[in-house]
């Protein structure tokens, strides 16, 4: 068991594997290439549990015969049933969106605009093609390229880009017992919330209790306290507003979004409340309620 800084801030999984990534090289016998298959399951999954019933057979007989590549492997399992249904229908927007980062770029959110890019391509084009678009991207294959399993960046392999996306990976992957569906009181909705729209760091907190082996991480004193900008007297100018809209259509082709009812939600402090309203008329969404964050 380890000690010191990286289990107290638990991430001491990536302390101890092993730094080179798990690259299909030709000649690999079938050994390696199960342990690839398990590695694949393990990263897009988050590492949640799959049962022998649940593993996508067609995608790995296919892989395991050199059909497709490991990023082709990769976006059979994103866009399995499996995958949709454990973290596209089951979740929140932004709890889906923040997650496909973590599995698919090993990495959290940059900024809030980093976010919204594929809330409204999910809007725009759906879910699959929200799928492609972090495979596609030229991150992905500077980062992994055709042939190495996605892994976690930012702890051993690179510096994370901000301090903020420094903290908001703390908030998405702790713990050697805890996956994308379990070790976290939070459930299904955003880890990241308010802070995302807001573009603020997180607080770093330890696990919950020392026995508590990582199941749970205490929530910041402060996010749930009324946000206030810092200097300014306690007033309508410094409130930050929670603003729920609806009635987003899908650009270009004839369906409604699948979020039917509040589709978008924004925190806006006072003074932009203006401009966003005037954004959201021009986007053709209708605003369904404003309520102070308290």
């Amino acid at each position: 068991m380890p000690f010191g800084p990286a289990s107290i801030l638990g991430v001491e999984r990536f302390s101890q594997e092993c730094e080179a990534p798990l690259e299909l090289i030709p000649g690999d016998d079938n050994e390696k290439k199960e342990a690839i298959v398990r590695a694949v399951y393990k990263q897009v999954l988050g590492n949640a549990y799959v049962m022998e019933s649940e593993r996508q057979v067609v995608a790995e007989s296919q892989f395991k015969l050199g059909e497709v590549s490991v990023r082709e492997f990769v976006r059979s399992i994103a866009k399995s049933d499996l995958y949709r249904t454990r973290f596209f229908d089951s979740c929140t927007r932004y709890r889906y969106i923040e997650l496909a980062f973590r599995h698919l770029l090993g990495r959290a959110p940059v900024d809030f605009e980093d976010m919204r890019t594929h809330a409204e391509r999910l809007d725009a084009s759906g879910y699959e093609a929200d799928i492609d678009s972090f495979l596609d991207c030229d991150e992905y294959q500077n980062s992994f390229g055709e042939w190495t399993v996605p892994f976690q960046r930012g702890w051993k392999t690179e510096s994370c880009t901000t301090l903020q996306e420094f903290t908001w990976s703390f908030q998405l992957l702790r713990g050697n017992s805890s996956s994308s569906l379990k070790g976290n009181l939070a459930g299904n909705k955003s880890r990241l919330g308010g802070a995302a729209y807001q573009n603020r760091a997180l607080p770093v907190v330890p696990p919950s209790s020392q026995d508590s082996q990582g199941w749970s991480f205490r929530p910041a004193a402060n996010l749930t306290d009324p946000v206030t900008r810092i200097g300014v007297i306690a007033g309508e100018e410094g409130k930050i507003y929670r603003v729920e809209c609806t009635a987003y259509r899908a650009n270009d082709i004839r369906r409604v979004s699948r979020y039917r009812k509040a589709n978008r939600v924004y925190f806006i402090p006072f003074n932009k409340l203006s401009e966003q309203y005037q954004r959201i008329h021009r986007e053709g969404g209708k605003i369904a309620s404003i309520t102070p964050v308290s």
